[in-house]
């Protein structure tokens, strides 16, 4: 039995408002449901570090994508902490209301291990932007029941109880129906997200896991067959969080050419952590030759920005001035002052 319930204290205008103009991409959905998902199993992680939990290590959680393209659903499946009724009406039935912030200011004075991505309790909703009913399984760890939390944003959302045979958060995306101006068939297609997970969430502590066909020529013969695999999207370790020592002067060079798509190798590499009342993270790069289109309006300067190894943008032109204009690379700063869809940076130091 499920009771309808308007979201709290909200209007549907500030719902509106957040599903089509806080986020300029909507292909960022995804980012943000996979940093919900870490979120949720570092809170997982953290309660058997502190209570001394057997079983539980990073490389033993996942994060699974699962695509059904005859019911054009996209599901994003953890293994984390999960939500019981009370915890999934306060923090999906209330905007801008985030356990993932609490979480943080409850961890201020201990473990520092553990990165919370998401502080501002929006991403969750960037869903909508892409799927006209959402379903949210959960069960939390250590509880008996799961619960059901589903809503097409029209007038709310239910609660009720629903089987589930483990504890985590499931959520499961209705895609919307293609229209002339968005294609949002293109997300159940598994190029896509290997594209979208490369690009926003290759650096996630866990793996990111989805089922994935692909063609094989058959043994002793010359025919081929379609094969169907459970891979791992993300390379999980970013180049620039490994010791510097333990980085060889080829794994850097093939690291500029792949990500800068230049052919030849970098002049000279810079690799700087710094720590204080800024921490930062930076990988320069001084390229052998001129950048292609440097002396056109074309070429745009900046280095990619990355919070806690997510991807923020592409060209943060703040970052270097013009005189240094050449220079490619990234920063990546748990420190960054960002807006709440996290595509903008504050006014900050």
């Amino acid at each position: 039995m499920s009771d309808k319930k308007e979201f709290k204290a909200e209007s549907k205008r500030l719902l509106d408002l957040m599903i089509n103009s806080i986020y300029t991409h909507k292909e960022i959905f995804l980012r943000e449901l996979i940093s919900n998902a870490s979120d949720a199993s570092d809170k997982l992680y953290y309660k058997a570090l502190q209570e001394n939990i057997s079983g539980f290590s990073r490389e033993d959680m996942a994060i699974n994508l699962i695509v059904d393209k005859e019911n054009r659903t996209l599901t994003i499946a953890d293994e984390g902490i999960g939500m019981n009724k009370e915890e999934l009406e306060e923090h999906l039935g209330t905007i801008a209301n985030s356990g993932s912030f609490e979480f943080k200011n409850a961890l201020e004075k201990g473990v520092s291990d553990v990165d919370i991505i998401g502080q501002f309790g929006v991403g969750f909703y960037s869903a909508f932007m892409v799927a006209d009913e959402v379903d949210v399984y959960s069960k939390k760890y250590g509880e008996d029941k799961g619960y059901l939390w589903k809503s097409d944003t029209s007038d709310g959302y239910t609660v009720e109880e629903a089987e589930k045979a483990t504890h985590g958060t499931t959520i499961v995306l209705h895609l919307k129906k293609d229209t002339e101006e968005e294609d949002y068939s293109k997300y159940l297609d598994q190029y896509e997200i290997e594209r979208l997970v490369k690009k926003y969430s290759d650096y996630v502590h866990y793996p990111i896991k989805m089922d994935v066909t692909t063609s094989r020529k058959k043994e002793d013969s010359d025919e081929y067959e379609d094969v169907v695999e459970n891979k791992t999207l993300n390379s999980q370790v970013p180049l620039w969080k490994r010791q510097k020592k333990d980085i060889t002067k080829e794994e850097y060079d093939e690291f500029y050419k792949a990500k800068f798509n230049d052919f030849e190798a970098p002049q000279r590499v810079m690799h700087n952590t710094v720590e204080g009342a800024v921490s930062y993270t930076s990988l320069l790069f001084i390229p052998s030759k001129t950048p292609m289109n440097y002396y056109s309006q074309d070429y745009k300067k900046g280095l990619q920005l990355y919070s806690r190894g997510v991807f923020i943008m592409d060209h943060a032109e703040d970052l270097v001035p013009e005189h240094f204009r050449f220079v490619k690379g990234l920063v990546d700063s748990q420190d960054l002052n960002l807006n709440i869809s996290r595509e903008m940076l504050q006014h900050d130091r």
